[in-house]
């Protein structure tokens, strides 16, 4: 019975890393959609999204599962919620990639905003694209120091997004009223983006050592924008 037990606990992990995997692909390429002006990898990245759905389906099941017929305790069940609360924080990073390839589709052929404050918003979108690709390192590595760096480096996104504010309400960009609502949904999504990655990271470092990291936004809160 442990054999098995152990066995659907690796499936667990197998199917956490897939999805840390599909979300740091999904907002590359939606960053790559909005620098390229690229529609069809918009809709890829839209396309996409359905399947991180359905593994994070798949991952509830399996730990509703593992809870109901196994009932572990100490390790074995932080091994499990940690899974079940990081599959729900990995969704939702999956979503905001859809969200900002969805702007670059719906803007196509056109850019969705002038420089500089494409550029701005751009940068942005670098720093989520290195999120995502820690954080699946991370949920392979279970490495302890690459959390902290996840968490630290969520402060150079907030400085960003800080810096979209001031952009946008310059008038000397003279952006129309689309532009304004697509550059603060755009940095909405992308610094929300930062803040579950540091909720992936917390809960990471809760499974290793059982202590949660602390985190400056509360990532877990329902996104208004989700």
């Amino acid at each position: 019975m442990r054999a098995i037990f152990n066995q659907e606990l690796k499936q667990l992990g197998s199917d956490l890393e897939s999805m840390a995997n599909q979300v740091a692909t999904a907002i590359e390429r939606a960053a790559e959609s909005l620098r390229q002006g690229d529609i069809v990898i918009a809709e890829q990245v839209i396309d996409a999204d359905e399947r991180i759905n359905d593994l994070q389906r798949d991952i509830d099941d399996l730990c509703v599962m593992l809870l109901a017929r196994q009932q572990p305790v100490a390790g074995d069940l932080r091994n499990v919620l940690s899974a079940l609360r990081m599959a729900q924080t990995l969704e939702r990073q999956g979503d905001l990639a859809r969200h900002v390839a969805a702007i670059a589709r719906g803007r196509y052929p056109e850019p969705p905003l002038p420089e500089p404050v494409l550029g701005l918003i751009l940068e942005m979108a670098e720093l989520a694209v290195r999120a995502g690709k820690d954080v699946a390192r991370l949920i392979s590595s279970r490495d302890l120091e690459l959390a902290a760096v996840i968490q630290a480096n969520d402060s150079e996104l907030d400085v960003l997004h800080r810096r979209s504010f001031q952009m946008i309400l310059d008038p000397a960009h003279d952006l129309s009223r689309q532009q304004v609502i697509d550059a603060v949904l755009m940095g909405r999504f992308l610094e929300r983006f930062g803040d579950h990655s540091t909720s992936v990271a917390s809960r990471v470092a809760y499974l290793v050592s059982g202590a949660s990291m602390p985190e400056t936004h509360d990532a877990e809160d329902a996104d208004a924008l989700h």
